[in-house]
């Protein structure tokens, strides 16, 4: 080999210095890029080259916002102390992050990442806002009751239960901005103890009898917004469709007349129920129409119930609608959702 090349050499002289000369000429070449390859960090490639260096560091040792579980009850998004604990965090688009300079996420932008199953001895209910407006969905005794969670259209969140829990679920409207304050429709008192009327509720009862839970959607207090329920994880056969339609009616806004209207800055925000537009004895089931013999809307002089059943067939409509009431067999998991048919 030795010998070989030393031949090799001895008869080609000037194109070894050629070869040589464009080696140098290769290296300094090089050299000059390199070095302006690490001088330049203006976010170019040198940035994310220390980045991806950066990245491999942190990889190695634990992350905050990889240990941080979501809470067990509320579980639409980070908190905000995980969400910037996600943003500081390096990444390969760490280039490209903004979220440090930000606000910390709050539920309204953060993504809806929602789990599929509750844990044992629990129960998943999903809200979801179909709507073209911002609600505040309340659920009673979890982390979204008495505030609310903020729901832009298009959103949902998800809350666990227990298996015995009972209550309702509502959406406030028309809220100042943090829904801490003053709402459109959905408000209540200092004390939350339910919603001042026009509010449409879901009303749940758990495990109520033989395993059985019993739930309605309830127009009785007029409404605020169109809602239906859907059913899963159940032998039970789902009445209501995904969709919002039951026994061949689907869901729609409620057609209000004029007199029954609940309005707010001059503007429609709901439906008041007979009693509250009316009053009387009649519409309120007082006196001679008091108890479920007398309270009879077929005998009334307009029965305006049926402004609730057209616009919901499956809603409960005045005080003893209870052919209203929907069982469910077993560790059933329910979906709440504001919006008509179609939206």
């Amino acid at each position: 080999m030795a010998r070989g090349r030393r031949r090799h050499g001895a008869g080609l002289q000037r194109p070894r210095r050629r070869w040589w000369f464009a080696a140098v000429a290769a290296l300094a070449t090089a050299a000059t890029v390199l070095i302006a390859y690490g001088a330049w960090t203006p976010s170019g490639t040198a940035g994310t080259h220390a980045t991806a260096h950066q990245d491999a560091d942190t990889a190695a040792r634990p992350s905050a916002s990889r240990s941080t579980s979501p809470s067990p009850t509320l579980s639409p998004s980070p908190s905000p102390s995980s969400s910037r604990s996600a943003a500081n965090s390096p990444s390969p688009k760490a280039k490209t992050s903004k979220r440090s300079t930000r606000k910390p996420v709050t539920a309204s932008d953060a993504p809806a990442r929602q789990p599929s199953t509750a844990p044992a001895g629990k129960r998943l209910i999903t809200v979801v806002n179909r709507t073209p407006k911002t609600v505040w969905a309340i659920v009673t005794d979890t982390a979204l009751y008495p505030a609310g969670r903020q729901l832009a259209p298009g959103q949902n969140v998800s809350v666990t239960v227990a298996n015995n829990w009972g209550g309702r679920i509502w959406g406030r409207t028309g809220c100042t901005s943090t829904a801490a304050g003053h709402c459109a429709t959905g408000d209540c008192t200092s004390v939350c103890e339910g919603a001042n009327p026009p509010t449409t509720l879901g009303e749940f009862t758990f495990d109520a009898y033989a395993g059985m839970d019993f739930y309605d959607v309830s127009m009785v207090d007029g409404s605020n917004l169109p809602m239906y329920i859907n059913i899963s994880h159940t032998t039970t056969v789902d009445p209501v469709s995904s969709s919002g339609c039951y026994k061949g009616v689907c869901t729609s806004d409620v057609d209000c007349p004029a007199a029954m209207r609940a309005t707010s800055g001059g503007q429609v925000v709901g439906c008041e129920p007979p009693c509250a537009a009316f009053g009387g004895d009649t519409y309120c089931c007082r006196g001679a129409w008091a108890g479920r013999d007398h309270c009879v809307p077929a005998k009334w002089p307009v029965d305006y119930t049926q402004v609730f059943k057209r616009a919901a067939p499956y809603a409960y409509s005045y005080a003893f609608d209870d052919g209203a009431t929907m069982p469910c067999k077993g560790a059933c998991y329910y979906r709440v959702t504001f919006g008509t048919t179609g939206s």
